[in-house]
């Protein structure tokens, strides 16, 4: 279990490196997951001890969730349930859905904020919970859910050399359909993990939100 999030604390508090572990994944070896509320988190550790086959669990838990009052769960999704690849979009209506975001971690709850205040009925967000081994056959069935999707965007916290972009980008580009634009959402390539100075931070968290709903930044037309 690793700690890691970006809420302008600095380099050390996002130093996970979820690239270098996703760098390592291959023929099914390991288990890189992101859970995003406290069922996830209850059923991926139940999950991890009654399967009959354990590999390596890496989880990465972004510290503002313990204190964010949207990232909780009813006692029933405790006692019934499992543990979602995917955490798909319940609050909009399909038909309406023209650019889908798929995020994972902690900035989807800044997504979901931004949504509202801009009442954007036209975007779906989707958490990628289990980053590997990537759900693929879900994530193709989330976007076949959305008859009018034109847009599907990765937003993530980390720098683009840094995170899941590079890692997940093949796996999307599979799951499209031709006519479809891809693109990314997030902070410019950097050195560091993050920046030092919380005024920055917000700035950059700021351009990212805006760059999920507006204008981003367009990788791959198929």
């Amino acid at each position: 279990m690793l700690p890691h999030g970006y809420e302008g604390q600095g380099p050390e508090h996002s130093s996970a490196r979820p690239e270098r572990f996703l760098q390592l994944c291959a023929e099914n070896n390991i288990q890189v997951c992101q859970p995003t509320n406290p069922s996830q988190i209850f059923h991926l550790l139940r999950r991890q001890i009654t399967s009959m086959v354990r590999k390596p669990l890496v989880i990465l838990t972004p510290k503002s969730l313990l204190r964010n009052k949207e990232a909780v769960s009813p006692l029933a999704d405790l006692s019934a349930g499992n543990f979602q690849n995917i955490i798909g979009d319940t609050t909009v209506k399909p038909k309406k859905v023209k650019r889908l975001i798929a995020c994972s971690g902690k900035v989807y709850y800044d997504l979901i904020n931004r949504r509202r205040e801009n009442t954007a009925e036209n975007v779906a967000i989707i958490r990628i919970e289990q980053l590997y081994p990537f759900p693929a056959e879900e994530f193709t069935a989330q976007l076949q859910h959305y008859p009018a999707l034109k847009e599907i965007v990765w937003c993530q916290d980390e720098p683009k050399n840094q995170g899941y972009w590079r890692f997940l980008q093949h796996y999307i580009m599979k799951a499209m359909i031709p006519g479809q634009q891809f693109g990314y959402a997030g902070r410019l390539a950097s050195a560091s993990t993050a920046c030092g100075y919380a005024a920055t931070h917000a700035l950059q968290q700021k351009a990212l939100l805006d760059q999920a709903f507006g204008e981003f930044s367009v990788f791959f037309n198929k």
